[in-house]
């Protein structure tokens, strides 16, 4: 623990702190434990005598009670502390984790190849332009109502974005994931146990007044639908496809990606969420990965699979890797989607169990984004556009948005 807090460039004296607290709770337990079973011994006694000898027992019945009570409270300030520093503590980091920091990933394969607009002979627009051309976003509007980082998505901007719900949707149930619409607001236990509220906090939304968070993803109503469950092993793996609304404050984001939709304060998702056992997760994770790559091959994207370095995992995941299609723009490659393994991580802190027989011990969680809504439509966007700013609609997509094959230029 303490090499997997260094390699995350996490304080490794918690895990020190940690060790001396649940020694004081182990302590203060038995403590407690002793002096209960001293007072109910006396106890027993105090009815059979008398006199001068009752009258020294019940003194030290008082003395017992106090002591009781106090190493009763001392049990619970020691329990209390240990929960706090477990609660700081991320995930165990795979030993085959890149060491290092946001720019220390491992590219493990590249799919595609970028186009050559030059060759094409002409420049690419951003996707705010076409989307602008196509009557398809409008961020000047999302900013008078709601403020920076909000839009609108109008007309076949809209469109678009049902038809990349409904195909993702497609994909996910034919590889047998269960469809599920999943709330946006979740209880602070929810949040907690899911990772969210460690580094993350900065960038979560909270309703004071209701003492409710909205979600960054529905990978936390999701993990915890089985909250303070039991699921029985021959019914593993479970997996879930959630949609949901997603929230995020961006915090430490400020004055990155300001233009257009790519870095937004709400976008909708689609989610993959996988309840499995310990010995089964790093393969699941593997199929994870490939549902991503299947779904952005079919959007026809070029893109590259990144394994995150240990500083840049979030908490939660012992392992990420992340699918980052190629942003003509930018000339770069950005986060599309990106899946995790959680292990025992999420599934220990919500008490999500599974049962083997007459054995009962933690699972193990993983999850994966499908699309995120809006960042795909700028990857479309870009990728596809043709010189007159019509933009070609990938094949998988032509099904849900009436066999449009071309997005065209709107009259201004």
């Amino acid at each position: 623990m303490r090499a997997s807090q260094r390699a995350r460039g996490e304080d490794v004296g918690i895990v020190d702190a940690l060790l001396t607290a649940d020694e004081r709770r182990r302590s203060s337990s038995v403590r407690f434990d002793e002096l209960r079973a001293e007072q109910k011994a006396l106890g027993k006694l105090i009815p059979k005598a008398s006199g001068d000898e009752k009258a020294e027992l019940l003194k030290k019945a008082g003395e017992l009670s106090a002591a009781v009570k106090a190493a009763d409270a001392e049990q619970d300030v020691a329990a209390e502390e240990t929960q706090r520093l477990l609660l700081q503590l991320g995930n165990l980091v795979h030993p085959e984790v890149p060491v290092g920091g946001e720019d220390d990933f491992t590219v493990l394969e590249t799919v595609g190849t970028p186009r050559d607009f030059e060759a094409e002979g002409f420049a690419p627009k951003d996707h705010l332009e076409l989307g602008e051309l196509l009557g398809a976003i409008d961020t000047e509007r999302g900013a008078k109502v709601s403020g920076s980082r909000f839009y609108y998505l109008t007309g076949i901007g809209a469109l678009l974005e049902f038809a990349l719900v409904n195909a993702a949707m497609a994909q996910a149930t034919a590889a047998g994931f269960t469809p599920m619409l999943t709330p946006a607001l979740v209880k602070p236990k929810a949040m907690e146990g899911t990772g969210f509220l460690g580094q993350a906090a900065e960038d979560v939304y909270h309703l004071d007044k209701d003492d409710l968070f909205l979600v960054g993803t529905s990978e936390v109503p999701l993990a915890a639908y089985h909250m303070d469950e039991i699921l029985e092993v021959d019914q593993l793996p479970r997996r879930y496809a959630g949609f949901s609304s997603c929230f995020r404050r961006e915090a430490g984001s400020y004055g990155k990606d300001t233009r257009g939709i790519f870095r937004v304060h709400q976008f909708d998702k689609v989610e993959m969420f996988v309840y499995t056992t310990p010995e089964e997760a790093e393969a699941e994770h593997q199929r994870l990965l490939e549902w991503e790559k299947q779904w952005l091959t079919s959007l026809e994207l070029p893109f590259r699979v990144v394994d995150l370095a240990s500083g840049d995992l979030g908490s939660s995941a012992t392992r990420k890797f992340d699918c980052e299609a190629w942003i003509p723009t930018q000339g770069k490659y950005r986060e599309l989607t990106s899946t995790s393994n959680t292990t025992e991580f999420q599934s220990r802190r919500l008490s999500i169990r599974m049962r083997e027989g007459k054995r009962v011990r933690p699972l193990a969680t993983l999850n994966g984004t499908l699309c995120a809504i809006t960042r795909t439509i700028v990857a479309i966007l870009e990728n596809h556009q043709r010189a007159d700013g019509s933009v070609r609609v990938p094949e998988v997509l032509r099904p849900f948005l009436g066999g449009r094959e071309v997005l065209e230029p709107v009259a201004r």
